[in-house]
């Protein structure tokens, strides 16, 4: 008797932990297009334009438009990527009377059903330069 209630309590714990590890990969459409959108500007598929406002004056500070990645290091960090090889990365100071709009100017199509992953070989096996000199 008392050995059938602790192998109903361990399954129940056990289907509790399945269920909650089952629940924890739901997400919402809207959060996963988001992240699928992120991943695409971060390789340079989003057009955006990103401005910059001075809050006190709201005179236009900034502005930067292309396919461009944001990161915040403190202060905004745009890298954009304006032709074949050709990338730039622009660091727009930030403070307590500036912000900035970032607008993404075209509909992009992700899947907010799968999750992107991109994987770049390049990035798993880096090339080196190799310098060669006289002793």
């Amino acid at each position: 008797m008392i050995r059938k209630t602790r192998t109903k309590i361990a399954a129940a714990i056990l289907a509790l932990g399945v269920a909650a590890a089952a629940l924890t990969g739901c997400t919402s459409d809207a959060k996963k297009a988001s992240e699928n959108i992120s991943t695409a500007a971060d390789n340079f598929e989003v057009q955006r334009l990103i401005v910059g406002i001075n809050a006190i004056t709201d005179k236009v500070l900034f502005s930067v438009e292309g396919r461009c990645s944001i990161a915040r290091d403190g202060d905004l960090v745009v890298t954009c990527k304006h032709g074949e090889n050709d990338y730039r990365k622009h660091y727009l100071g930030l403070s307590d009377n500036v912000t900035f709009i970032s607008t993404q100017l075209e509909g992009i199509d992700v899947s907010v059903y799968h999750t992107r992953i991109i994987l770049k070989p390049e990035n798993i096996l880096p090339g080196f330069d190799l310098s060669v000199g006289r002793q």
